[in-house]
């Protein structure tokens, strides 16, 4: 952790929805004036598209799995090292990995390729990712403990997969059976280094859906936040203003000690009135508690 350079990781796993939580985290950013490097987690795999397909199928062929989730599609050594860097300096280097056609043809480039790595931006405020592993830690690696302020997005297992699915065919045209076999292979990596990083947190988003989502493979819409109510859990944070949080969210309750639920279109709001003096906090060289 960094009074001077601090770190802010939004963590969830692919699908599950970080890209409202990034929405609200640049709002903040403008309301507060700050200049913000950021950084994808996607940077820090291992292997362009072409070759985690063969990674894929050498893997299977010897009985095992690889995901996007684990430490072998996974540079973990580099990530931290990326995050120290930028604690101590302010200072570090990123990537974009290209999903699409349409975010690769300004490279000129095919997607699931690499842009090459470039140096993050001089004089920053601080460093914002969002990724798969803003708090991992594993037995040779610890990330976690490089950032001041980790924030898990995880929805119930069930609308991520639906997130995923949809998502996945649509946006980055993969095919239906590609995708499932993915969740069926990305499983135990899921298990094993997604889901213990929502024990770090400092807050978890966790949104539900209001409507019937048994069968995440049928389904052809992704519920929309005004279908869902979103579970908010504080870690480790004192001084969280309960009284106020309930008045200006219209709908909300809490449901156990240092646990906030509330309507799923307010969320956005809630960001921003939870976040902003945590920030504020950071920014002033006061580590969170």
């Amino acid at each position: 952790m960094s009074a001077a350079h601090p770190i802010i990781a939004v963590t969830g796993s692919s699908g599950a929805g970080t890209t409202t939580t990034s929405q609200a985290f640049r709002k903040i950013f403008q309301q507060l004036n700050l200049n913000a490097a950021r950084i994808d987690g996607d940077a820090y795999h291992r292997y362009t598209r072409p070759e985690m397909d063969a990674e894929i199928r050498r893997a299977r062929e010897q009985g095992r799995h690889i995901s996007y989730f684990g430490p072998e599609a996974n540079d973990f050594a580099a990530l931290e090292s990326g995050f120290a860097e930028y604690g101590q300096s302010g200072s570090g280097r990123t990537r974009k990995y290209l999903h699409t056609y349409d975010e690769a043809v300004p490279y000129r480039q095919l997607p699931g390729t690499f842009t090459p790595w470039s140096g993050l931006p001089d004089g920053t405020d601080l460093l914002f990712y969002e990724g798969l592993h803003g708090g991992i830690v594993t037995e040779k690696h610890d990330v976690a403990r490089h950032v001041d302020l980790l924030v898990g997005v995880v929805p119930i297992v069930n609308l991520e997969w639906i997130q995923k699915l949809i998502r996945d065919t649509v946006e980055r045209e993969h095919s239906r059976e590609a995708v499932l076999d993915s969740v069926v292979r990305s499983m135990d990596d899921y298990i094993n280094y997604i889901t213990p990083q929502f024990s770090r947190t400092h807050i978890n988003f966790q949104r539900v859906p209001t409507v019937d989502t048994s069968d995440p493979f049928s389904a052809k819409s992704i519920p929309t936040l005004d279908e869902s109510l979103v579970v908010i859990h504080f870690r480790g944070l004192s001084g969280i203003d309960f009284p106020y949080l309930l008045a200006m969210l219209q709908g909300s309750f809490i449901s156990q000690t240092n646990t906030l639920v509330i309507p799923g279109g307010k969320v956005g709001l809630a960001m921003e009135l939870i976040i902003t003096p945590l920030i504020q906090q950071l920014l002033q060289g006061k580590p969170l508690k």
